[in-house]
């Protein structure tokens, strides 16, 4: 792969269009994370996901990391373990939800990744006491082995998506984070609260920058290959 046609100036400029609305929404926090002092779930939740649907799947997760090293490096976060690991479950999300269940490559991918969580979550010595709490994590496994037209829904594939999130930052979480099996029961509501919202926002978000993007797009007479810019066309905003 040639890198300069690839990367051309009109990716680069929608890879630099989602990582700077995608810096802006991790400034915003929404609900303090358990366990641990000054981590947050932050707006970026809601947005994070849908950037490979618009941009592909690579250059959807190259977008996010880009998005989320910057705000590691211009906030001054700390180099921490987990401040390293919490980069990682966003790039899943994205993955994600971008792959529509086509190929067997990706299903088997996005159903090895909850399947390896939860395997990590119990063999850890408290993730053993709440082995139920991983169940969570056959939500993105459900959503990939449903029929095409259901897993590929917007919905099918927003749930996938953040329960993929919570499942790769749970198992690093457990790992990296002490706590008790008490607090780990006293999230299971809370993860059902949460998380029904951040699929609810990654839905939200998806027609709502779609309908934007491509009102501008056809607005303005662009012509943006659908390579560089994949448009739903079945959420646009009609004349």
């Amino acid at each position: 792969m040639n890198i300069k046609e690839f990367f051309t100036p009109k990716r680069l400029l929608f890879i630099s269009l989602f990582a700077v609305f995608a810096f802006i929404t991790q400034r915003i926090n929404f609900s303090a994370l358990v366990g641990a002092d000054n981590q947050f779930f932050t707006v970026f939740q809601f947005f994070g996901p849908i950037a490979g649907a618009f941009l592909g799947p690579i250059v959807g997760v190259v977008a996010v990391f880009i998005a989320e090293a910057t705000d590691f490096l211009v906030v001054g976060k700390e180099l921490t373990l987990i401040n390293i690991a919490r980069l990682a479950p966003m790039l899943f999300a994205t993955y994600f939800f971008a792959t529509i269940n086509k190929t067997d490559r990706s299903k088997i991918f996005k159903i090895i990744v909850p399947l390896a969580a939860i395997f990590l979550f119990i063999l850890h010595p408290v993730g053993s006491q709440v082995w139920f709490f991983a169940l969570y994590w056959t939500i993105p496994i459900i959503a990939v082995l449903l029929p095409k037209k259901y897993s590929n829904s917007v919905v099918a594939r927003s749930l996938g998506a953040t329960f993929t999130a919570h499942a790769v930052g749970g198992a690093l979480w457990v790992w990296t984070i002490p706590m008790t099996a008490a607090q780990w029961v006293g999230l299971i509501p809370v993860v059902a609260y949460e998380r029904a919202l951040f699929a609810s926002g990654i839905v939200i978000s998806y027609i709502a920058v779609n309908a934007l993007l491509a009102f501008v797009v056809d607005k303005l007479k662009l012509e943006v290959p659908s390579d560089v810019l994949r448009l739903n066309r079945k959420y646009a905003i009609k004349a």
